[in-house]
């Protein structure tokens, strides 16, 4: 979850949900897990568990767009 926070207006903009892919073999959910790996094996060599998502609120040195530059 990202959130752009403007510092010259103080306005919060949240950004829609994204989800980023995981590249790790081992993880159950990534699109490089092998199509063979399933079952017991799987369950005990593989991560069986989305983490919860993680939040970003970079801080933008301006107006948000909604203020278009001008001070309020």
């Amino acid at each position: 979850r990202v959130c752009y926070v403007y510092e010259k207006c103080g306005h919060v903009y949240p950004m829609p949900d994204q989800e980023v892919k995981c590249d790790n073999p081992r993880c159950r959910f990534s699109p490089m897990h092998p199509k063979s790996c399933h079952g017991a094996t799987c369950k005990q060599s593989c991560k069986q568990y989305r983490q919860h998502p993680q939040q970003y609120s970079p801080q933008i040195a301006d107006y948000c767009p909604g203020c278009g530059g001008q001070a309020h």
